[in-house]
């Protein structure tokens, strides 16, 4: 099996670490991983800032050098949803449609397509698990807590798989951080608002660590831990799959 891995550019410049970890998994799973070097931005930042038109250049791009992969993988949900939904050529139309098809985010990959049962992984500390907007509710990662459905979180399920890991208890499951984006720019002080009551959270169960599928959401959590000078980190999912 040939896989791309698309490694979105705040991950590339920001935490290379996560990159690489989601690159050492799937190749301890078997996985023959190739990275496209001349790919760039998807051009999120854009589209969510009322200016899709102007990503022409990101979407033919990204055509020309993912095209010919039968699997795409990302450790990122909400540039994985963005590809899904937005993603349009105008050289290329039918690649482009075929790639919105056969991209995925880390967790889904391993839990759908290579169905991972069991993983070589420990990681001895108490976690929190953040399920990130675009993941839960557009890639269904996971159950929706107002839904009267079946619990289900593929995240979850593989961090399950971890070795003395303690996956910590949550009053709010899936509540959303505030980051969005361009929203943590716009509107700074609402955002804040949101990722202190989700980090308060997080704390207040004692997590050592908050983990989760999109490393934005890790991010802008980070942002206010460092500044309430908390002991807790973060730490992309892929890192602890990848962990011993």
């Amino acid at each position: 099996m040939e896989v791309a891995l698309f490694v979105p550019c705040y991950v590339d410049q920001f935490y290379p670490g996560a990159a690489r970890a989601t690159l050492e998994l799937l190749e301890k799973l078997g996985v023959n991983v190739h990275y496209p070097e001349g790919q760039t931005c998807c051009g999120q930042p854009m589209a969510n800032s009322g200016y899709e038109h102007l990503t022409g250049g990101c979407n033919e791009n990204f055509v020309e050098h993912f095209k010919d992969y039968e699997y795409i993988v990302s450790p990122s949900g909400s540039c994985v949803l963005h590809i899904k939904e937005h993603l349009h050529s105008g050289k290329q139309p039918a690649q482009g449609e075929e790639i919105r098809h056969k991209i995925y985010e880390l967790t889904e990959f391993l839990t759908d397509i290579l169905q991972v049962e069991a993983l070589d992984a420990r990681f001895p500390y108490k976690v929190g698990v953040h399920q990130s907007c675009h993941g839960q509710r557009g890639l269904k990662l996971s159950q929706m807590s107002e839904l009267t459905a079946p619990a289900f979180s593929k995240p979850g399920k593989l961090l399950q798989m971890v070795k003395d890991i303690e996956l910590i208890p949550l009053d709010r499951i899936d509540e959303c951080c505030g980051f969005g984006g361009t929203f943590c720019v716009a509107e700074e002080a609402v955002s804040v608002k949101m990722g202190k009551d989700r980090v308060a959270d997080h704390l207040r169960h004692g997590a050592e660590y908050i983990t989760g599928a999109d490393m934005s959401c890790l991010m802008h959590m980070e942002g206010i831990l460092r500044r309430e000078k908390s002991q807790t980190k973060v730490i992309h999912i892929a890192e602890i799959l990848n962990s011993w």
